[in-house]
């Protein structure tokens, strides 16, 4: 019986060069890890591939990806190469809002193979990446911006910035051009995802033009970013139960002379690690299914997906680290890097407190504020928000 969320097969050539890329990027991973440097030839793959042109609307020239495709295709990149993911998620999501709802030149700089950020999350905003606190100040031709954005993945090579700022006192968008009044702060020796460099960004007196405003008529409509997080922890749980069940399997206990995958606790856990990873792309491909029926409920499903694909990542990294023992702890074992990935996820906007809070206020008749409002904000750090 074929499931409801499967992939619509005229959409499968998609997903399938995702998966022919994935083993180059698994192989490259551990090095970009331990050097911290930007994937640059994944993403130059997944646009050659057509995968940036085939996320964008069909009437801006993209193909009008499903996001049950989308979901799958991240879910295989971010198993392969978590930075790669986070970075071509942001990528993805920065370029959404400006083809969609800025400018044709957009369309065209995608196509071309240029690069997108999202330069949103600000340092004192928390979760409030959706209500800047920066306000821009109008000149001629546009807004004036002297503020900083942080968390920026990928904006080392980005040619074109989502960036967003208070103007008469409500929030707008602003695709901005790479220029000398952009400046990056080299400030990323993280735990995990360090091939994502997500630096920290001043905007010193940068002009926001009128021409590249992007009218969204709805910010809090189903998009790229907050669908896609929960995938990236899911590929990260998923590479991390693969490693750990190698281990189990290869690693042979002096003792006994038995492999430590014969232990029963061994058994359960792994067990349990499996269904938990089932649920979570259950979670996640009901909330691609919602979204891509326009839904009214698909964001309260992907903030749902996120707080237990985010969980379940950490579990099943923390699992693999076991099973791992000593010889896991090592920088040379792959299981050490993911126990680190994983706990990436927890902390991205939304933060898990807050999809906690956010749902528990839903199901109590709490007050419920609306996505990006000042309700929202909590004093945790949203590691790459952007």
């Amino acid at each position: 019986m074929t499931s409801p969320f499967a992939v619509p097969r005229e959409e499968q050539r998609f997903v399938d060069a995702a998966r022919d890329l994935a083993p180059r990027f698994a192989a490259a991973a551990d090095e970009h890890d331990h050097e911290a440097t930007l994937p640059v030839a994944n993403l130059t793959a997944l646009h050659e591939a057509g995968l940036d042109m085939a996320a964008m609307p069909r009437d801006r020239g993209g193909s009008g990806l499903s996001y049950q495709a989308l979901g799958e295709i991240l879910g295989i990149v971010g198993k392969a190469c978590p930075s790669t993911a986070c970075v071509w998620t942001m990528h993805l999501g920065a370029a959404q809002a400006l083809v969609g709802y800025g400018p044709p030149v957009y369309a065209e700089e995608l196509a071309a193979g240029k690069r997108f950020a999202n330069a949103l999350s600000e340092p004192t905003g928390g979760n409030l990446f959706l209500m800047p606190l920066q306000r821009a100040e109008p000149v001629d031709g546009g807004f004036e911006l002297d503020g900083a954005k942080r968390f920026v993945s990928g904006c080392e090579i980005a040619d074109h910035f989502l960036v967003n700022a208070l103007v008469d006192d409500g929030p707008a968008f602003f695709g901005v051009s790479r220029d000398d009044s952009i400046e990056m702060v080299s400030i990323w020796d993280s735990m995990g995802l360090r091939g994502t460099r997500s630096q920290l960004v001043h905007f010193r007196n940068t002009l926001l033009r009128h021409g590249n405003r992007c009218h969204i008529v709805d910010p809090t409509a189903p998009n790229i970013i907050a669908l896609g997080l929960p995938w990236l922890s899911i590929g990260v749980a998923e590479a991390a139960l693969d490693a750990a069940t190698d281990h189990a399997r290869k690693r042979v206990v002096p003792s006994t002379g038995n492999p430590v995958g014969d232990m029963q606790w061994v058994h359960f856990d792994a067990a349990d690690a499996h269904v938990k990873l089932l649920a979570a792309r259950v979670l996640a491909e009901r909330s691609m299914w919602l979204a891509d029926r326009n839904a009214p409920g698909a964001l309260d499903a992907a903030v749902e997906a996120k707080l237990y694909a985010n969980q379940v990542a950490k579990d099943i990294a923390e699992f693999g680290l076991r099973v791992g023992g000593g010889s896991g702890f090592l920088r040379s074992s792959p299981i050490q890097r993911h126990f680190r990935d994983a706990q990436a996820g927890a902390l991205m906007a939304f933060s898990v407190e807050v999809c906690r809070d956010m749902i528990g206020k839903r199901l109590t008749g709490g007050e419920q504020p609306r996505y990006g409002e000042r309700g929202v904000e909590r004093p945790v750090v949203d590691l790459h928000a952007t």
